[in-house]
C-alpha cells in the first residue's frame, strides 16, 4: 500500500472529528467532580456514572495529564485547563501525605485515604502529569510537586546497589514484603513510565539532575530490561536483574484479565507489542528533548522494538494489535485490548516519520482501520476496553481505575500532530 496525501488526510480527519466531537466531550460532560473534587472516573458501557467509590492516584493523575495536553496541543477552548486546575487541586490538598510526603495510593470518592501505600507506578505518573499541566498552564505549583515527588523517589526508591528503582511501599516509605507485595521486583511498566515522566519533568524544569535521571533510566531500560537479542520488554525482574516469572501484585495494575491463580500462564517469556512500540515512540520523543545527537544513540533500538511489535503483534487479517506473545516472535493471546491499539498506532507513524513510509504506514492504516470500525463505542464516545480478535466487546465499561482517558485521548493527539507532519511532508 502507497502512501498518499488523500489517505492521510483522511486519517487526520477522522482523528480531528473523533478527538472533538466524541472524546474530549465524553470527558468534559462526565468526569469532574464538583461536590467531592478530583475526577469521576468509572463510567459503564453508556457513559453513566457507575457509582465506584474510589479515586486512585492513577485515574486522577492520568485525567490531569489528559486535560493538560489537549489543552496544550489547543483543544477545549480553555475548559481543559481549568479541569486540570481541579484535578491538581485534589492532589495536593486530599491526596498528598504531608507526614510522610508523596501521594497516597487510593482515596475514596470524598477524599478520604482508602489504601496509604506508595506506588512508584503511580508516582511515575504525579511526575508526568504535573510536569506537562505547568507547561500547559504555567501554573508553577505541578512542577513544585512533581519536583518532590522526584526527591522523595531518588530518597526512598532508587536502588544504589543494582540500579533503577524499587516500586511499591508502605506509607511510612518502608520496602513492602517479597512476593505478591511487589517489594523483591523491578518492572518495564515502571521503568518506561519513569521514562516519560523524566522526559517531560525535564522540559518542563531543564534541570540537569533532571536529564542525568532521565538518561540513567533509559540505561537501564536498554542493558537490563529490554531482550538482549530481540530488543522487547521483560516484564518482571528481581532486585538485581534476574528475570522473574510475572506475578499478581497485591496492589494492581492492569492485571484485571488475569485475576485467576496469580500467576500468567507464559510468566517467563511473554512480551506486549504495546509496551514495546509504547517504549520506541516514547525513547524516540525522549531524545528530542535530550537534543543534538540523541537519537542516533539509540536510533537502532527504537526500529528493532518497533519492527518486531509491528511484524509479530498487529494482526494481518483482522486488524489491530494483539495483547501479546513470546520474544522470539508470535502470539499468546489473540484479544485486543484498547491501549495497545492507541500506542501501535503512534508508534508505526513516528516510524513513518523516522524511517520512511513505505513499511510503516500499511501498518498504521491496520490499526487505524480497526480502532474506528471496532474498538470506539461512536454513540458514546470512548473505547471499549477489550474484544476478542475480530473485534466483539468482551469487556463493555467506557472506564475505570485502570481505562481512563490518557491512551485514548493522548493517541488522537499525538496521532494528529505526526499526521499533521506527513501531510506536509506530502504536500
Amino acid at each position: 500500500m502507497a502512501i498518499n496525501a488523500k489517505q492521510v488526510s483522511a486519517c487526520l480527519e477522522q482523528c480531528k472529528e473523533h478527538l472533538t466531537t466524541e472524546l474530549l466531550p465524553f470527558w468534559l460532560n462526565r468526569c469532574k467532580d464538583d461536590k467531592n473534587g478530583g475526577f469521576i472516573t468509572h463510567f459503564d458501557e453508556d457513559g453513566k456514572d457507575a457509582g465506584t467509590d474510589e479515586k486512585s492516584l492513577i485515574s486522577q493523575t492520568r485525567t490531569v495529564y489528559t486535560m493538560s495536553a489537549a489543552h496544550r496541543a489547543g483543544y477545549g477552548g480553555g475548559k481543559c485547563a481549568e479541569y486540570a486546575r481541579h484535578g491538581v487541586d485534589f492532589l495536593i490538598d486530599k491526596m498528598w501525605d504531608k507526614e510522610y510526603g508523596g501521594f497516597f495510593w487510593m482515596m475514596d470518592r470524598k477524599g478520604n485515604v482508602a489504601i496509604d501505600k506508595k506506588i512508584l507506578y503511580g508516582f511515575s505518573f504525579a511526575m508526568y502529569s504535573l510536569s506537562e499541566y505547568t507547561l500547559a498552564t504555567g501554573d508553577p505549583r505541578g512542577l513544585e510537586y512533581a519536583e518532590k515527588v522526584f526527591d522523595l523517589i531518588q530518597k526512598y526508591a532508587a536502588d544504589t546497589m543494582y540500579g533503577g528503582y524499587f516500586e511499591m511501599f508502605e506509607r511510612n516509605w518502608d520496602l513492602c514484603g517479597p512476593g505478591s507485595g511487589g517489594g523483591d521486583r523491578k518492572t518495564l511498566d515502571a521503568h518506561m513510565h519513569l521514562m516519560e515522566a523524566f522526559t517531560t519533568l525535564y522540559e518542563c524544569s531543564g534541570q540537569s539532575v533532571h536529564r542525568r535521571k532521565l538518561l540513567e533510566d533509559i540505561d537501564i531500560l536498554n542493558k537490563r530490561i529490554l531482550h538482549p537479542r530481540y530488543a522487547t520488554g521483560i516484564p518482571q525482574f528481581t532486585p538485581d536483574w534476574k528475570v522473574a516469572a510475572q506475578i499478581k501484585f497485591d496492589i494492581v495494575w492492569g492485571w484485571d484479565r488475569f485475576a485467576e491463580g496469580g500467576q500468567k500462564p507464559h510468566a517467563q517469556d511473554n512480551t506486549s507489542a504495546g509496551h514495546n512500540v509504547e517504549f520506541a515512540w516514547l525513547l524516540a520523543h525522549a531524545t528530542d528533548i535530550l537534543g543534538a545527537g540523541s537519537f542516533e544513540q539509540y536510533e537502532k533500538v527504537i526500529k528493532k522494538a518497533t519492527d518486531h511489535g509491528m511484524k509479530n503483534g498487529i494482526d494481518p487479517e483482522y486488524g489491530g494489535v494483539y495483547v501479546e506473545g513470546p520474544h522470539s516472535g508470535g502470539v499468546h493471546d489473540m484479544e485486543k485490548e484498547f491501549w495497545q491499539q492507541a500506542e501501535v498506532m503512534i508508534g508505526m507513524l513516528e516510524a513513518c516519520l523516522r524511517f520512511g513510509h513505505k513499511r510503516y504506514w500499511p501498518a498504521y492504516v491496520n490499526v487505524h482501520r480497526f480502532v474506528f470500525d471496532k474498538m470506539i463505542n461512536h454513540p458514546v464516545g470512548e473505547w471499549w476496553p477489550l474484544t476478542t480478535r475480530e473485534g466483539k466487546p468482551i469487556w463493555t465499561h467506557m472506564s475505570h481505575s485502570w481505562k481512563v482517558n490518557y491512551h485514548t485521548v493522548r493517541c488522537m493527539v499525538q496521532c494528529i500532530k505526526r499526521l499533521e507532519r506527513l501531510s506536509a511532508e506530502l504536500a
